[in-house]
């Protein structure tokens, strides 16, 4: 039986990071077998659009920063009954609210909500103002979406939990489900002249990459500091290391962290590339002996999941939720989300192991991923879902 899906997201915008990365690998696999299709809140003539390799149906801006939409309203209610189910992806938009407002009319379309990590605990200690603006939303805006979902859905036990806590007033079907990526598109192909051509300084330099949204939450100034201490200590050789900050830098908070490596010292050790797509963006990880991520919190982490398909072994913090699988398997070491933490890494990876340490990690970080975390195990698992779900509606009739 073939599905018509429709995935509801706030943005394709590849800026976005994770949750469209996880989106358009998704429907890449469902593709193969199923009719998929998304709506966005983006406008309609968003230049990112054209690059999106599924029907698009925009139908942004919103008349606010939330994103409000009759447009989008509007769309829903007369289109929905078109495919068998909805997807949604991520919870504080008005994507959310306004696939259940469209679907409370149409209850013979199951919904879908996957979380993408948006209820995790941490943004309530982080950001507590912004957590006590939510709680105004969070009881009409989002408490009957997650309620009257079919499913809520969390990428592994750990976030599943985690999401009990950021709100008390809190009732959902949780369903976890496995996630993944495709990753790079032939690990025995050298990707790493697509990148260096670019990036010619990084071509004698030992790499340890940062890729993905430069973001608080992700800890590029925990990274920045744990060099500096490094350095500091005598194990950061400016002439021969580098990080390599791999992601959308055209905003304060990453003007912030390059006055912050000015202040440390240790600008000429941080190498910023903007961000990387395609064959480049496969050349970076290739030409990096780790992939580094002392993020605060992370639900999941696509980049992670594509460092290791490129045998890139992770350097990862406690709050990333595939963590202990990583640390476990032997793929990559795990620590606080601290400098302490990350320093911590960074001496046992250069000064911990011994070369063929090195590459045992890197030819098990493969074995992971394929095991574990690619898109053909996540697309398969998304299915199972939803064929459950239908199967279960027509049992009940």
């Amino acid at each position: 039986m073939s599905l018509r899906i429709l995935h509801s997201i706030a943005s394709v915008d590849p800026a976005g990071g994770g949750p469209i990365e996880g989106v358009r690998q998704l429907s890449a696999i469902n593709q193969r077998y199923h009719h998929v299709e998304i709506v966005t809140l983006d406008p309609p003539d968003a230049p990112f659009l054209k690059k999106c390799p599924f029907p698009v149906h925009a139908m942004g801006p919103g008349v606010t920063g939330y994103g409000f939409s009759r447009r989008y309203l509007d769309w829903m209610r007369a289109n929905v009954c078109n495919y068998d189910a909805v997807v949604v992806n991520g919870v504080w938009g008005f994507n959310a609210l306004g696939t259940w407002m469209a679907l409370r009319q149409k209850r013979e379309v199951p919904y879908f909500v996957f979380t993408h990590g948006m209820l995790d605990p941490w943004f309530k200690h982080r950001y507590p103002l912004k957590h006590a603006k939510k709680w105004l939303y969070w009881p009409w805006g989002l408490y009957p979406v997650l309620r009257d979902a079919e499913a809520v859905v969390f990428t592994c036990e750990r976030e599943r939990l985690l999401a009990r806590e950021s709100f008390w007033l809190y009732d959902c079907n949780e369903v976890v489900i496995r996630y993944g990526t495709a990753g790079i598109p032939d690990p025995d192909t050298d990707y790493r002249s697509a990148f260096l051509a670019a990036h010619q300084a990084l071509a004698t330099t030992r790499n340890v990459l940062f890729l993905g949204r430069v973001h608080p939450k992700k800890g590029p100034d925990i990274l920045i500091r744990a060099v500096a201490q490094m350095q500091q200590e005598g194990l950061w050789d400016t002439r021969t290391m580098r990080v390599v900050m791999a992601g959308p830098t055209g905003f304060a908070y990453a003007d912030e962290l390059k006055s912050l490596t000015e202040q440390l010292g240790v600008a000429d050790s941080i190498y910023w590339t903007g961000m990387l797509q395609g064959a480049e963006k496969w050349g970076a990880f290739q030409s990096a002996e780790i992939f580094i991520l002392p993020s605060h919190q992370e639900n999941f982490g696509i980049a992670v999941a594509e460092a290791l398909s490129a045998r890139v072994p992770v350097l990862i913090a406690h709050p990333v939720n595939i963590s202990p699988e990583i640390a476990a398997d032997g793929a990559g070491l795990a620590e606080e989300d601290t400098v302490a933490g990350t320093v911590l890494m960074l001496k046992k990876w250069f000064y911990g192991f011994s070369a063929e340490d090195r590459r045992t990690m890197a030819e098990q970080a493969r074995r992971t991923f394929l095991t574990r975390y690619t898109a053909e195990v996540a697309a398969k698992d998304m299915q199972r879902m939803i064929f459950l779900a239908l199967a279960a509606r027509r049992a009940a009739v």
